[in-house]
């Protein structure tokens, strides 16, 4: 997924509906990329992110793949593949982070460091 910029189909993902509180890191080199406070139900199918816990963390590309323009999200530190940004999310910042679970690993709060 992360490498060959693959995308689950919707509804598939581990993470879709989990509601957890804590932390979601890069599957590759761990990175911590959203924390559970900036996810949304978007309705799409795939976890959805408000804003990365830091923009450092994530990177952007430009994606003209299926005969679409849409802005890709990369982890900034191994350049895997985690998925697209669109401008239709909620306040405060109007974005949603669409990413792949597969892209993924969920830290429970507290847990972070173990």
């Amino acid at each position: 997924m992360t490498r060959r910029k693959g995308t689950e189909r919707a509804f598939t993902g581990k993470y879709a509906s989990n509601h957890a509180d804590g932390i979601y890191r890069c599957i590759c080199c761990a990175t911590a990329l959203f924390d559970s406070k900036t996810k949304f139900e978007s309705g799409t199918g795939w976890p959805s992110f408000w804003q990365p816990i830091a923009k450092e963390n994530v990177a952007g590309a430009g994606d003209t793949s299926y005969g679409m323009v849409r802005d890709e999200v990369l982890c900034a530190r191994c350049d895997g593949h985690l998925g697209h940004v669109f401008h239709d999310g909620p306040r405060p910042t109007g974005l949603r982070y669409c990413m792949n679970s597969a892209s993924l690993d969920f830290v429970p709060r507290g847990h972070e460091h173990a």
